[in-house]
């Protein structure tokens, strides 16, 4: 007597199991259990870079169409390193997109300074084809928000939303509830000590 072998459930499938299957035969429900394991982390990191919300809630539901082809084509080994890396990217090229049809056309600024100039860092770090400068670039953004969350509240908040959201400074002040001269203060110091922090982390990618 032979018995039908129950076919197994994605939930009960490991993230590289299930990557393997999806590749294999295609089956969308195998990549949303997967992509589902990892939605807080990626929201979290749409949150970052995009807003409203609602931005950040776009995101991730182009991120997922995007994977339905990518991963398909693409042979991928660590999912979740690739898969915040395709995440940053994403975002990155929604800011890019949002500064070319801005009505001043001033130059993209992202919560992402380097060591010698926050203003201009960000239009040097931008998605790259070249695998070593994409390597570099993901390790600098993790060297990044790592500093944010060193920061006190107070000056990541006006770092953010200044050079993320390119609010003035009326405009933080008014929805911090911070007074003028804080937020100058607040700008000033964190900017000063985030360009300390990122100076002292290794530049090698691989750190």
């Amino acid at each position: 007597m032979f018995f039908r072998r129950r076919p197994t459930l994605p939930a009960e499938l490991s993230d590289e199991e299930l990557l393997l299957r999806y590749r294999q035969y295609g089956d969308v429900q195998d990549l949303g259990v997967l992509y589902e394991r990892h939605l807080t982390a990626v929201f979290a990191i749409c949150r970052r870079y995009l807003r409203p919300d609602e931005d950040a809630q776009d995101a991730v539901m182009q991120l997922f169409e995007q994977l339905v082809d990518k991963l398909q084509k693409h042979e991928v080994g660590n999912f979740t390193a690739w898969l915040h890396t395709t995440v940053r990217n994403h975002c990155l090229m929604v800011l890019r997109a949002r500064q070319r049809t801005s009505p001043d056309g001033g130059p993209l600024i992202l919560h992402f300074p380097d060591a010698t100039d926050m203003e201009s860092a960000a239009s040097r770090h931008l998605p790259s084809d070249d695998p070593d400068e994409a390597a570099s670039t993901e390790a600098r953004l993790r060297h990044l928000e790592h500093a944010l969350t060193e920061l006190p509240d107070g000056q990541r908040q006006c770092l953010e939303m200044f050079y993320l959201q390119q609010k003035c400074y009326r405009d933080i002040a008014d929805a911090t509830g911070y007074e003028l001269s804080l937020v100058k203060s607040y700008l000033q110091n964190g900017k000063r000590n985030l360009k300390r922090m990122l100076e002292s982390y290794p530049t090698d990618a691989a750190s």
